[in-house]
């Protein structure tokens, strides 16, 4: 994780260098820093209940009281892909400009590297995935340009029967959570993955710019409920990133968490640790 990603929570801390200087105004202090990190004030009743009843009296013990109430709110789901049956697959959605072409070539690249065998479904622009698959060492398959995004994943699962692909990553066009056509045309393709893999895993993964703050679960409510998510990546989580929204994501969705874009190097997508995440913020 970068540095400087929660720098106000850090300094809610600073502030009160001893137990004893842990009053009303630390408390207040730090719910406006979890308010500004897009976290949530919640989590300050948690804390206050939890250092009183279990005695802590050190403010390093505070620390880690708030890292595991964090930490809690984060582990709601496996973090690692379902790759079951052959072939899996992985649909990444998500709105314009967050990253979906870019993070599924850095996936490619990572499957490919565990030995899987991938092939990318260009369901958007497909010169754009084009350039990804070819960084990323896999097979694609693609239509005309405005070619119909259904047709074309058809397509894809034909051919990645016939190939004997362990996984397909599908790419989507941008959607935005507000046009009901598009929303539905999601729910299109789920279907048609369902009717051609019905014995094999499916992933649907909404990817989120981290800087996008409450927008962010706005947009994840609408896409669970037309595409049914089972997971997050987590893109731009750089020294100017929050990213405190996917903990209010997990908690209201459900939804964990599983990859984090940190850099623009294909290697720069890293699975998701919760740990690690709530180790920086502090």
């Amino acid at each position: 994780m970068a540095m400087g990603l929660f720098q106000i929570l850090k300094e809610a801390f600073t502030a009160v260098p001893t137990f004893d200087d842990l009053n009303d105004e630390f408390y207040d202090g730090l719910e406006e820093a979890l308010i500004l990190a897009d976290v949530g004030a919640d989590t300050v009743a948690q804390l206050r209940k939890r250092v009183k009843e279990r005695f802590i009296g050190r403010m390093d013990e505070v620390k880690d009281a708030l890292r595991d109430i964090l930490k809690s709110k984060l582990e709601v789901g496996d973090s690692a892909l379902a790759l079951e049956g052959k072939p899996a697959v992985v649909l990444v959605i998500g709105v314009n400009g967050v990253g979906k072409t870019t993070s599924i070539g850095k996936l490619a690249k990572q499957l490919k590297d565990q030995g899987k065998k991938v092939l990318l479904c260009a369901g958007d622009t497909f010169r754009a995935e084009e350039i990804w698959a070819g960084r990323a060492g896999v097979d694609i398959v693609r239509q005309h340009e405005g070619a119909d995004p259904g047709a074309v994943l058809f397509d894809a699962l034909q051919a990645a029967k016939a190939r004997s692909v362990d996984v397909v990553l599908c790419d989507t066009a941008g959607r935005l959570h507000n046009k009901q056509n598009l929303m539905n045309e999601l729910a299109k393709l789920r279907k048609i993955i369902d009717r051609e893999c019905p014995n094999s895993s499916c992933e649907t993964l909404l990817v989120l710019d981290a800087t996008t703050g409450q927008n962010g679960l706005i947009q994840a409510r609408t896409f669970k409920e037309t595409a049914g998510l089972t997971g997050i990546i987590l893109t731009k989580l750089d020294g100017t990133a929050k990213g405190g929204i996917v903990i209010a994501i997990a908690q209201e969705l459900g939804v964990p968490v599983k990859f984090v874009g940190v850099g623009e190097g294909i290697d720069d997508l890293k699975p998701f640790d919760p740990t690690a995440f709530v180790q920086d913020m502090i």
